[in-house]
């Protein structure tokens, strides 16, 4: 599995921030569909914190179509899905965002970046 670093005092909680460091690897190709994740307790024992934590990040993953458990070879990286993401988290983080004043053009520059980020330093947003 890749690497994932928690800061267990910053803002976000650890599940999340396990859910997240995971959903950014897949994003990348670091994970690939199929890859399986280590086991629960293992990912829980490395960082010292309780299985159910890891086991949420797992639930959340799952629910959002992202991983796939099989009862005896553990959870693994689902293949892609045909259906459209549910984009609608995305217009509240944009509003807080302009809310908070960065203008259309800066935040255009920052989704680009996370872009080049996932996709690659040659994407560009036409």
């Amino acid at each position: 599995m890749v690497a994932i670093t928690i800061n267990p005092d910053g803002d976000l909680p650890v599940f999340q921030q396990i859910h997240d460091a995971i959903v950014v690897a897949i994003a990348r190709g670091e994970l690939r569909p199929g890859d399986t994740l280590d086991p629960v307790r293992r990912v829980a024992a490395e960082f010292g914190i309780n299985p159910a934590t890891v086991q949420r990040a797992y639930d959340q993953l799952r629910a959002e179509g992202l991983i796939e458990s099989a009862s005896r070879s553990g959870s693994r990286v689902a293949p892609p899905s045909c259906v459209p993401p549910d984009l609608a988290g995305l217009r509240p983080i944009l509003a807080r965002a302009a809310a908070q004043g960065t203008d259309a053009h800066t935040l255009r520059e920052l989704i680009d970046a996370e872009l080049a980020y996932l996709y690659g330093e040659d994407h560009h947003i036409v």
